[in-house]
């Protein structure tokens, strides 16, 4: 029997209205990321955060520097899932130098559902890892993510298309 395991990326504050980096849709991204939790944790299946911190020792960042309020994780995602486990990342692919494969295993999951920002980069870079290729299904959530525009994030999610499974995100949990 299968184990997904919804991971969220990047869901904080500076993507938002006020952020340092508004994204396009955000808003309304967060409310579809909201209820796919709500709708994993009733199904059992594990969320795993997926917090970006910019790294300190190459200076300040545009945006995700530690400390700041813009790096934090959405409010509205915390209470969502706030036993769930953080894993903190430098790069666009969450597994890169990261505790996600580990935690996952811990985890027994053995399949990734993906949501989160932005679309065309840590999603993307996510989603075909070469670390996610251990893993027997990769699903993106395509109402579950968003990104700088309608153009790119359409354009990102063709792109993904042809390597993994994309499916709005009530037919999926």
């Amino acid at each position: 029997m299968s184990q997904p395991a919804l991971i969220v990326i990047d869901l904080q504050n500076d993507y938002f209205p006020g952020g340092a980096f508004e994204l396009w849709n955000a808003d309304a991204t967060l409310a579809v990321v909201e209820r796919a939790i709500g709708r994993a944790q009733a199904k059992g299946i594990p969320v795993i955060h997926v917090q970006h911190v910019a790294d300190a020792a190459k200076g300040n960042a545009p945006f995700f520097n530690a400390g700041t309020v813009g790096v934090e994780t959405h409010a509205r995602i915390q209470a969502a899932a706030p036993d769930a486990p953080v894993v903190i990342k430098q790069f666009a692919d969450a597994f890169e130098r990261t505790t996600l494969h580990d935690t996952l295993q811990g985890l027994g999951v053995d399949e990734l559902i993906l949501c989160g920002m932005m679309t065309q980069n840590c999603v993307t870079h996510t989603a075909l890892s070469r670390r996610a290729d251990d893993y027997k299904k990769v699903t993106v959530l395509s109402d579950a993510c968003t990104t700088v525009s309608q153009m790119i994030h359409a354009i990102a999610l063709s792109a993904l298309a042809t390597r993994v499974t994309l499916a709005p995100s009530d037919a999926v949990i």
